[in-house]
């Protein structure tokens, strides 16, 4: 990935504006937001608002979060240069973008075929290679490449699917909005030995995590 994609003073005041301003302070988190061309990630004509402070459609009845909510569960994981991520929910694969430029490798799980190949597409344009797209359900997880530094929910769950604090390895920390179909909270779940610390970080809107230990479709 290069800085020679289009519209990248948009993306600086974006960061500055929208996510510096808030408090998002992780240099590699900042950084990778400068870096992606959100706007290769929206289909039009949403587009043309990419850099504006909103989520918006990318079709499917989906969306990609606000770009300060991305930045925000980003940092929340504390990602490292080592790690190996889960992404439940591909999306366009924006956030897996953002993801591969700070970790070892990003595993995303999607749900809808047509979107899945929607985010293949749109990370082979940007040459995010430390991506690999899973069609499936989501909700169980990947114990394939198990388990994880990083877990991040990217749809409404009523709770943390088991599945995926299985697969959260020791001293990892999984990220998720849990609450209604509605509204939730953001949650931060952080695994030491046989014990899960929780904390709370605010009300968040997501589109809901259909699957076995989520939301029936």
């Amino acid at each position: 990935m290069t800085n020679s994609y289009p519209r990248s003073d948009e993306r600086r005041r974006m960061v500055e504006l929208q996510i510096e301003a808030r408090g998002i302070m992780d240099p590699g988190v900042l950084s990778a937001m400068r870096e992606v061309p959100r706007h290769l990630f929206i289909p039009q004509p949403w587009n043309r608002d990419a850099y504006a402070d909103a989520p918006l459609p990318i079709g499917s009845g989906q969306t990609i979060s606000q770009p300060y909510i991305v930045a925000l569960m980003t940092e929340l994981l504390h990602p490292k240069p080592t790690d190996t991520v889960l992404e439940i929910g591909a999306g366009s694969g924006y956030q897996a973008a953002i993801l591969s430029m700070i970790v070892k490798k990003v595993i995303t799980i999607e749900r809808i075929e047509t979107v899945a190949e929607h985010a293949r597409t749109n990370l082979a344009n940007v040459q995010a290679k430390n991506v690999e797209i899973v069609l499936g359900d989501g909700t169980l997880g990947y114990p394939l490449s198990a388990p994880y530094n990083g877990i991040l929910v990217t749809a409404a769950t009523p709770t943390i699917p088991e599945p995926l604090k299985a697969q959260l390895a020791d001293g990892g920390r999984l990220v998720a909005p849990v609450g209604s179909r509605s509204i939730q909270d953001l949650i931060v779940i952080e695994h030491h030995g046989d014990q899960f610390r929780e904390e709370q970080y605010g009300g968040v809107r997501f589109v809901p995590l259909v699957g076995k230990f989520g939301w029936e479709e």
